[in-house]
């Protein structure tokens, strides 16, 4: 009750703004700005004030897994690439009589790069892929398994043109070409991934 009459003289003694006359010459009470309740205030737009929180994406333990093998296979990629750079040169400059050793492992090392990439691709492809709600640095995940294809598929041609690399000089500068070809762009992509050039 008595709170009651204490916010009734507060009103009355025009707490908040001031009394106005009605035409009777009664005070209408006291009149309350709009600035005070928002009223005709633009409200501010949702995005200014709400900040979309990015969603976690849980990696599986099979991810890690197959990580550390494509990792670690990779790393065998390089020296391979240069002992069969190493081979081929000898057999493109000496044909029959190159090296013993050039003649009878340049084969063998072209079927281990072709297991390498057939391991790295089935597991960096299902990674890829487990990974494709991550936005950070998807672009840059999916350039490197692009690049990875296509020295993949430079490698196949490579295998087709060196049964026919004996027949000719022409068929064994093409045969080096693709394959050089090949090396260099599976080395762009492999180097890409590597820090500080990473972006994922």
């Amino acid at each position: 009750m008595v709170a009651g009459a204490a916010l009734a003289m507060m009103l009355s003694m025009g707490f908040g703004g001031q009394a106005t006359e009605q035409p009777n010459g009664v005070g209408s009470g006291p009149r309350v700005e709009a600035t005070r309740v928002g009223v005709g205030v633009e409200a501010a737009p949702v995005e200014d004030t709400v900040r979309v929180r990015r969603k976690a994406v849980r990696l599986s333990e099979a991810y890690n897994t197959r990580l550390k093998i494509h990792r670690y296979s990779s790393y065998a990629m390089l020296p391979l690439f240069a002992f069969q750079y190493a081979a081929g040169d000898q057999l493109f400059k000496k044909s029959a009589s190159a090296p013993q050793w050039a003649r009878d492992y340049h084969g063998a090392g072209a079927g281990v790069i072709a297991g390498l990439f057939t391991v790295n691709t089935v597991t960096g492809g299902l990674n890829w892929w487990e990974t494709r709600k991550q936005p950070g640095g998807r672009a840059w995940r999916t350039t490197h398994a692009a690049l990875m294809m296509l020295a993949e598929a430079g490698f196949t041609v490579t295998g087709v043109l060196a049964d026919e690399a004996e027949e000719s000089l022409d068929k064994r500068k093409l045969h080096r070409t693709v394959a050089l070809s090949s090396m260099s762009v599976a080395t762009v992509s492999y180097l890409m991934m590597l820090k500080p050039l990473r972006r994922d």
